[in-house]
């Protein structure tokens, strides 16, 4: 098992090296990045030189284009999920832009936790106020609440590469349940389930042997595809449809 584990994660990271490309644009760096946004197109970040450093940035993308589209990050309450969310991947907001700073020792530790960072504040965000009340993020915490479950919120774990990945809610294990992770995802594609899986390949063996990990999908705009079930579930992440979580809550609460 170990071994078609270590041959998968080869795989991955070859994929990643293979697919990334670089330009250069003056004084930055273009580096195009095989993940994917809402609009299907590539995500860039930006890399200069400053002072003996690196700085690493999406240029103002992903405020800009959420804001666009209508979402304002403007209340409270959204500004302080923004902040707790880039503080789990050690990324700043400097006007409106998502950034890192970086020695080439620890540039694709960084890079990898600005990517990260883009694609959760993305999936995260994206909603329209006119149609959607709450967060999703604030749902599936609210519920949990309602029905009594112990977790703990944004637990950041560092993997067997070294990199840290932000679990949305970690229950702890009890004398009937071993330890469990859920991840909830807003809008569930190919890239949040290979987050999730890869996020789940690369801490579990850090952690009990006996833990588990879930994701929560938001099916109630749209029906979640079964290319993306059958990712999750092939590599150990039990999926949980929101229009079913019900049926899950023993298993949550144990």
């Amino acid at each position: 098992m170990i071994e078609d584990v270590s041959s998968l994660m080869t795989q991955y990271w070859m994929w990643l090296r293979d697919k990334t490309q670089l330009r250069e644009i003056n004084d930055h760096v273009e580096i195009t990045t095989p993940y994917l946004d809402r609009h299907n197109d590539r995500l860039q970040i930006y890399a200069a030189r400053s002072n003996g450093h690196f700085v690493l940035t999406d240029d103002g993308y992903i405020i800009q284009d959420l804001q666009t589209s209508g979402c304002e990050l403007k209340s409270k309450k959204r500004r302080a999920l923004l902040e707790t969310t880039l503080n789990g991947f050690g990324v700043q907001l400097r006007d409106e832009a998502l950034v890192v700073e970086t020695t080439p020792e620890t540039f694709a530790h960084k890079k990898h936790n600005l990517v990260q960072a883009m694609l959760a504040v993305n999936d995260l965000f994206y909603v329209s106020s006119a149609s959607v009340a709450n967060l999703f993020w604030e749902d599936v915490s609210e519920w949990l609440n309602l029905r009594d479950v112990r977790f703990t919120p944004r637990v950041k774990f560092t993997g067997k590469t070294g990199y840290d990945h932000l679990f949305d809610f970690v229950i702890p294990a009890s004398r009937h349940a071993p330890e469990r992770s859920v991840q909830a995802s807003n809008r569930p594609s190919r890239d949040s389930a290979q987050s999730a899986v890869l996020s789940w390949i690369d801490t579990k063996e850090v952690r009990s042997p006996s833990s588990r990990a879930y994701a929560m999908l938001n099916d109630s705009e749209h029906e979640t595809s079964i290319a993306v079930l059958d990712a999750l579930k092939n590599y150990g992440v039990k999926p949980i449809l929101w229009s079913q979580r019900e049926a899950e809550i023993e298993a949550l609460a144990a």
